[in-house]
């Protein structure tokens, strides 16, 4: 059975207020509701970058273990971008924006990915890795970027999809959607799987 006609008789929710992980889901074609429990978004130290991501991502799961019933499927992501083992969530303000785009520029970093899928009596979680080349950036480049598109609530102080990103990003390798939120290949291979082996 497709996995469309598998989902429509389930009730699939997308944890999170992010509008870029609600556009990737809309543009694959996938149908839920959007219901999101702010979290705190800390994580025990000494964990490597992987299981930071997975960490977060279950843990924006756990507010919902009760409410879920026997056809829900939960969808939580959390994105970090790594320079150098390096964790640089979201930017506090201005100067906190430039100081992270000033670190990215001329270098590469990594966008890890973590998403949890929940169902009543299971939870599993997988991450996707995708590395980011970024051209160096002047200072106007950056300051003009921050002004104007204001990245305060993206991890790294950056969009892909943004102007940043049309002409400060040399390449990428791995998943591009990854890098805006949610590796939407890798999530629909184990949307699959837990369709297979929970709701057949």
């Amino acid at each position: 059975m497709h996995i469309f006609n598998q989902l429509k008789n389930l009730d699939l929710i997308l944890g999170s207020q992010s509008p870029r992980r609600k556009s990737l889901l809309q543009d694959a074609g996938l149908h839920f509701r959007i219901q999101a429990i702010p979290t705190l978004e800390e994580f025990p130290p000494n964990l490597e970058p992987e299981e930071i991501a997975e960490f977060l991502c279950r843990q924006k799961a756990e507010p919902f273990r009760d409410q879920l019933k026997e056809d829900s499927i939960l969808i939580t992501a959390d994105t970090i971008v790594v320079k150098d083992n390096q964790i640089l969530n979201k930017a506090s303000d201005e100067q906190d924006a430039f100081r992270m785009l000033s670190i990215l520029s001329g270098t590469y970093h990594n966008v890890i990915t973590g998403v949890c899928l929940s169902t009543k009596g299971h939870r599993e979680s997988f991450h996707e890795t995708t590395r980011v080349y970024f051209h160096p950036l002047t200072d106007e480049e950056i300051h003009w970027y921050i002004r104007n598109f204001k990245p305060f609530d993206k991890a790294g102080a950056y969009g892909i999809q943004e102007w940043i990103g049309m002409i400060g990003v040399e390449k990428i390798e791995g998943c591009y959607y990854n890098v805006m939120g949610l590796p939407v290949a890798a999530l629909f291979r184990n949307l699959k799987t837990l369709l297979q082996n929970h709701f057949s």
